[in-house]
């Protein structure tokens, strides 16, 4: 339970605060964070390979704006997610985040965010005991006044540890209820192999080559029922977690910290969600493009573990040809079978042959 009392934290919600400013996007740290989400596209580092992509500047990956977690970007006073909730940062769990463009973030931007709390209440889970909800939504616009993104957090306080699949799925089911290039050097490399057993494409680590283009930018390529080529990242290790921890500001230790994370009831460590969520963003980046994206969303299910291999895909679910919107699901599993997440994504393409 919360260190706080539930009618406490029930008066915080409809409030608004500035939780970000002077977030300068920087091509350094979005070439940082590119690779640290493991994506190998040298349109998030290589002001030529943006500007073949129809970019003026380098665009930042679709999950970049945790990057204003680091207390640099905070308001004097602000701390985490500007609101004192008094969740237990052990039992603290993430249960989805969901991000709506108006168009992409690009180095040179300098974003200011506004959280506002819009719900916040109770669930019993199956095994993790009591759970309290916070739903934080937070705009994000430039140095113009203009709106570039917003994005909804929810973020779980439970009684202790969760580690099934089930407690994860009951958690989020709950609240639905209610210019310059930089190095190309990459964490264990990448490539467009041809096929996998399934006979499937997929994207590993291994190798250097990269995806200059969308492969997909109109919607008289697609069929309902198309499924999304797959990204896979083999052999996850603790460091990923901590070279996404140093690029993103995530610096819970329950990711990195052993005797932390046990303490807390975990087998062991385990990745941040949204590491996850930054891997699956590169299904829909690496198919239609980061111009192209209206929404990407994931529904996190359980968790992630050192020597996990991580594999991300999607299908087509429905096309609407007037508009030119492509509407896909999204999930990420491990090479069990295990899901660590759901999602969707929306895009608009060209409607052109």
């Amino acid at each position: 339970m919360p260190t706080k009392a539930l009618s406490e934290l029930e008066e915080l919600v409809g409030d608004s605060r500035v939780t970000v400013e002077g977030f300068q996007i920087e091509a350094g740290k979005v070439a940082e964070f590119a690779r640290a989400v493991t994506d190998p596209n040298p349109v998030f580092r290589s002001t030529k390979a943006a500007t073949q992509n129809g970019h003026e500047r380098i665009p930042a990956p679709p999950t970049y704006t945790r990057v204003g977690n680091f207390p640099r970007y905070a308001p004097d006073g602000v701390e985490g997610h500007g609101f004192d909730l008094g969740f237990r940062p052990e039992y603290i769990l993430h249960g989805e985040h969901v991000y709506e463009y108006e168009r992409p973030a690009f180095v040179g931007d300098i974003l200011t965010g506004t959280t506002t709390l819009t719900n916040l209440y109770e669930r019993d889970g199956d095994r993790a005991g009591t759970m309290t909800f916070a739903i934080l939504e937070t705009a994000y616009r430039d140095q113009h006044g203009e709106l570039v993104l917003t994005e909804r957090a929810t973020v779980i306080e439970s009684d202790g540890a969760v580690d099934t699949e089930t407690d994860r799925t009951a958690e989020t089911s709950a609240e639905t209820d209610d210019s310059s290039d930089s190095s190309n050097e990459y964490p264990r490399g990448e490539t467009l192999a041809t096929s996998n057993s399934s006979g499937e494409r997929v994207r590993t680590r291994e190798g250097d080559d990269t995806v200059t283009r969308p492969e997909i930018e109109s919607v008289a390529e697609l069929e309902v029922g198309e499924d999304v080529p797959t990204v896979a990242v083999e052999d996850i290790e603790r460091q990923d977690f901590v070279r996404y921890a140093g690029a993103s500001g995530d610096f819970n230790p329950i990711h990195y910290d052993e005797p932390y994370a046990r303490a807390a009831g975990n087998e062991t460590v385990f990745g941040q969600g949204m590491f996850a969520a930054g891997i699956s963003s590169r299904v829909v980046t690496d198919w239609f493009g980061i111009s192209a994206l209206e929404s990407f969303g994931v529904r996190f299910q359980s968790q992630l573990f050192p020597g996990e291999t991580v594999t991300a895909g999607g299908t087509v679910t429905e096309i609407d040809r007037n508009k030119d919107v492509v509407e896909t699901v999204l999930e990420a599993t491990t090479e069990t079978g295990k899901t660590l997440l759901t999602g969707t994504a929306t895009a608009t393409l060209s409607g052109d042959d």
